[in-house]
């Protein structure tokens, strides 16, 4: 069991040496869209990666995810599979938001050994995730 400071500490390195294995700039937040962005969990059950779509406006909120949700047939053909659609989420914090992910579960990042099975499942899967995004960006956006 680690101590807080340990815990942060090897996160801060899990993070930096998955920097390290894949150099890139990745889109998280850089959507142009308000509220709507990718991704990235990690803890000692599971790895996810997700959109997130936490816009205050229920009302824009389920508009973008259902655009998302038009395109679910194509999504999961062309780019991932096993993909979770949640319209309402409810976060620990109480906050709703909708939310799109895939996920590994039996993995930890306590555990060094696991490191790489979540870096590759994290490059994978957000990759997928952004070729999905930047082709379809346009669609996606138009909600008015």
């Amino acid at each position: 069991m680690y101590s807080k400071q340990e815990n942060q500490k090897l996160k801060q390195e899990f993070w930096v040496t998955f920097a390290q294995k894949y150099p890139r700039k990745w889109v998280l937040y850089d959507t142009k869209i308000k509220d709507f962005s990718f991704k990235f969990f990690v803890d000692n059950t599971k790895a996810q990666v997700s959109i997130e779509i936490e816009h205050r406006s229920e009302e824009k909120r389920h508009a973008y995810f259902e655009k998302l949700e038009a395109l679910k047939a194509i999504l999961e053909d062309e780019f991932i599979q096993d993909l979770v659609f949640q319209k309402n989420h409810t976060l620990e914090n109480g906050k709703t938001l909708s939310k799109i992910w895939v996920e590994q579960l039996g993995i930890s990042v306590s555990n060094r050994s696991y490191w790489d099975t979540i870096f590759d499942f994290f490059f994978e899967k957000m990759s997928a995730l952004e070729l999905f995004y930047m082709e379809y960006d346009e669609f996606i956006k138009d909600i008015d």
